[in-house]
């Protein structure tokens, strides 16, 4: 079956996805910034009778991650599946947010840092091996702004659209390799965002294979419910 890694991994989204593909089979490999937060999560799904580790990475300090990859390849079966959904940082890793305005390139620049380079970082330790196999799939998460103008996180928006485009394009150059990539964004209120019911979404793209971007709504939601 495979591993699924996920990169950005916590008590939302990160550990619902753990849920759903270690029920399906999958080894269980997440990366989050703390040692903490990592042994709540394996702990959390070893309750849920899933096996998985954890392995420290700091998304903005790309060596970090580079080293991660490496100790789940030696530790697992290959990476089957990676996914990119990071919870967004605060003013103390500099990302603040700005207006369109008030982008500059000191605020914009650890956006970039932490979306798009961190998505190719990691997407680069995968992807040689999935096209050698032939099988792969690599999910990105973001938000609204990546799709929709959002004036009050111009500097935001402007990294996830990024993230976005270079997403559908390697989608599109991935055809016929067998290797599939699809752009998630999430555009949820907070009383719909329920991790345990977006959670079957990503499976359920990773087993079509099909569309370069699936954008996740209420009625979406709704329209999936089990």
């Amino acid at each position: 079956m495979g591993t699924v890694a996920i990169v950005g991994a916590g008590p939302g989204l990160g550990l619902s996805l753990a849920k759903v593909f270690g029920g399906q089979g999958f080894e269980v490999a997440l990366i989050a910034r703390t040692a903490s937060t990592l042994d709540e999560l394996v702990d959390d799904l070893a309750d849920s009778g899933i096996a998985a580790a954890g392995y420290r990475a700091d998304i903005m300090d790309r060596p970090s991650l580079v080293r991660a990859f490496r100790d789940i390849a030696a530790n697992h079966e290959p990476v089957e599946v990676l996914e990119f959904s990071p919870a967004p940082r605060g003013p103390e890793a500099g990302m603040v947010l700005a207006g369109p305005l008030d982008v500059s390139v000191a605020n914009v620049q650890p956006h970039l840092d932490f979306y798009v380079h961190g998505a190719i970082t990691a997407t680069g330790q995968v992807l040689p091996d999935m096209l050698e196999r032939g099988s792969g799939t690599l999910l990105y998460t973001t938000g609204p702004g990546s799709v929709l103008p959002a004036p009050a996180m111009g500097n935001v928006g402007l990294a996830c659209a990024a993230l976005r485009n270079w997403v559908l394009n390697l989608h599109d150059a991935l055809a016929g390799k067998g290797v599939y990539a699809a752009h998630v964004p999430l555009s949820l209120d907070a009383d719909e965002a329920d991790p345990d019911r977006i959670a079957p979404h990503y499976w359920d793209i990773h087993v079509s294979g099909e569309g370069g971007e699936h954008p996740l709504t209420a009625s979406v939601l709704r329209g999936k419910r089990r």
